[in-house]
């Protein structure tokens, strides 16, 4: 069953409130705020929406403000029952430090059909579409993965562009494509556009291999499922996380997840930049209005698009 076309524009609105809220804390050095400034516009647009909508993938699992939470009930609650997955600000550092690549981004699913995911970390492979099907995997080690890409996208390995989060924990995976002298792309935060760097007419990257956050994992998931890309994730749970893991339904703690898995079905997917980055430019402040832009997908409608929407202050 495919989303109504209807619910986009509302979805958007949801976002671009969010992203006009935290453009207030730019450069301002205030996280805290930041987030906040996200958090309560988004949640206002949400609760408007004729829907019964649940986050399944949020900023915590409990009732705190101002996080959107998983669990947390949003909507008139008349209307299809929606799983939602969140992320008011990806790029809390990004908006306080005025860094590019900051943006709100929400995922809209049937009840059901998103991977509930606790917030615990993720390891991560992506690439984009047009490959063999279930082409890499995160057991296969970096070599492999590499020389099958490679292979399947007809380049020499020295060709091929990796984008890596910049951290110690990723010290075997970089050492590994420096020894096949693929160029890497480093990232200091910020996941979703990390992954997302794989897809588009002409991708940045040719491979995204990291371990971020499972909300982002999700969330990047749903995009990357519009255009037929390819994800898996595997959860990285200590004994505490679990028992958070197990309270969502989750009992195989060593599964790896393919896009089909975390995104089941049709999805609506959303992101308008706060600063300007490689997906989105960032809000602009016209004096008496905001101009922001948003990346807009729709899976079943085959929707991919960057609308630009005008907000009187």
């Amino acid at each position: 069953m495919s989303i109504d076309s209807k619910f986009l524009n509302l979805f958007i609105k949801a976002t671009e409130k969010a992203a006009i809220g935290a453009s207030k804390f730019i450069g301002k050095r205030d996280k805290i705020g930041a987030d906040k400034g996200a958090v309560d516009p988004m949640r206002r647009e949400l609760n408007k929406i004729n829907m019964e909508g649940s986050i399944v993938i949020g900023e915590g699992e409990m009732d705190e403000a101002p996080m959107l939470y998983i669990g947390e009930k949003l909507g008139t609650l008349t209307g299809p029952k929606f799983d939602i997955a969140v992320d008011p600000l990806e790029g809390t550092k990004f908006t306080a430090n005025n860094q590019p690549n900051a943006f709100s981004v929400l995922a809209i699913s049937k009840k059901g059909e998103l991977l509930k995911a606790p917030d615990v970390y993720m390891e991560k492979i992506a690439i984009g579409p047009n490959l063999p099907p279930n082409l890499l995997d995160l057991d296969n080690g970096v070599e492999k993965n590499i020389k099958l890409l490679a292979e399947a996208k007809n380049k020499k390995i020295s060709n091929l562009s990796a984008c890596v989060m910049d951290r110690p924990r990723h010290k075997h995976i970089i050492e590994e494509l420096i020894r096949l002298n693929v160029k890497i792309n480093f990232i200091t935060d910020g996941d979703i556009a990390g992954v997302l760097s794989v897809i588009g007419n002409n991708p940045v990257n040719d491979i995204y291999y990291s371990t971020g956050g499972a909300p982002e994992g999700v969330l990047a998931a749903a995009a990357l499922s519009c255009f037929g890309g390819q994800m898996q994730g595997r959860l990285v749970l200590n004994e505490e996380e679990k028992i958070r893991a197990k309270k969502l339904g989750i009992s195989d703690f060593k599964k790896k997840y393919d896009i089909s898995e975390m995104i089941k079905g049709d999805v609506i997917f959303c992101a308008t930049g706060v600063t300007s980055g490689d997906l989105v430019k960032g809000v602009k402040d016209l004096g008496n209005e905001y101009e922001v832009n948003t990346y807009a997908l729709h899976r079943s409608k085959k929707i991919i698009k960057t609308v630009t929407n005008i907000y009187n202050k």
